[in-house]
């Protein structure tokens, strides 16, 4: 089917469910990064921040008034941002291989730095359940130059992802067998883990059990040629859209049909619903942040 403004609609469920029905251009909002990545929109504060890893900081943007400042540098190399359900900030820090907590007063808590004693790789992204259990994506990203985070040998010799118990505070492994395991996300429901698998260029979805473990691992969706998966989110209505780089932002049926695509100019990272209505998605891809005000909204924010 023809391409409509930013948007290619490969199946009439791309249509009919108005996934192409937005703003007919995306929107620049800030172009000087090096490696944009991470976006996440917090409502309290009407901004979204957003990770530039070779540069070694987090911005933000500010909605009242469209200005860009730097929130924090340096940054750890930071890459993924999330929000616990108390609306505190999670960042997955590669180049200090942990993944941190952000609490109201400013400080940082360390949530995860070790493995069976062991030094993570480099944390990607993150997910939190409502009971406060953290999932998160443990690739060699930022290990393997000093252009992302600090070259190193991994002393775990994988690419994983882990759980952090609430209570405990003890790192588990979650689920093994990735190639480089990167963007993570659970259904409304938390019945299921998606995870996406950078180099083998498949999205994979878990049975979550009610003590945090994990179970299946069936592929969800593959991408087919050059393609590789990035950050994934999911919109209202269970459909998953997933940063595809080169290819811009897949959108997938909640049965795992590819139904439509948003053509993106630079290789695309990350995304991230927000704004008041939670239907604008900003996109980092490479060296910028964008925006497109959709008629999707995203999934609840709880």
């Amino acid at each position: 089917m023809p391409a409509d403004g930013p948007y290619d609609i490969l199946d009439d469920r791309f249509r009919t469910g108005r996934c192409a029905n937005g703003d007919s251009r995306l929107e620049v909002l800030h172009d000087d990064c090096r490696w944009a990545e991470g976006p996440l929109y917090v409502p309290a504060w009407r901004q979204l921040v957003w990770s530039d890893i070779p540069n070694d900081r987090i911005l933000r943007w500010d909605e009242a008034t469209g200005t860009v400042g730097v929130f924090r540098a340096p940054a750890g190399h930071s890459n993924g941002n999330t929000l616990d359900r108390q609306g505190r900030l999670v960042t997955c820090e590669q180049g200090n291989r942990r993944v941190t907590r952000t609490e109201p007063d400013g400080t940082v808590t360390v949530l995860a730095d070790r493995y069976d004693g062991k030094r993570l790789n480099s944390p990607n992204d993150s997910v939190v359940r409502s009971d406060g259990t953290v999932w998160f994506s443990d690739p060699d990203f930022g290990i393997i130059s000093d252009y992302e985070g600090h070259r190193a040998e991994s002393e775990i010799g994988a690419c994983n992802v882990y759980r952090i118990d609430p209570v405990s505070g003890e790192v588990h492994l979650a689920a093994d067998g990735f190639d480089g395991p990167n963007g993570v996300i659970l259904s409304h429901d938390e019945k299921r883990l998606y995870v996406s698998d950078s180099r083998a260029a498949r999205i994979h979805v878990f049975d979550v059990h009610e003590d945090g473990a994990l179970s299946g691992g069936k592929v969800f969706a593959e991408a087919r040629g050059d393609v590789r998966f990035d950050n994934i989110r999911f919109d209202d209505e269970g459909r998953l859209w997933a940063a595809a780089l080169a290819d811009g932002v897949h959108c997938y049926d909640p049965d795992g049909t590819l139904i439509g695509r948003l053509r993106v100019p630079e290789p695309v990272s990350n995304i991230a619903f927000g704004g008041p209505k939670n239907n604008r998605l900003f996109i980092t891809a490479t060296t910028s942040l964008y925006s497109l005000v959709m008629s999707v909204t995203g999934a609840p924010r709880l």
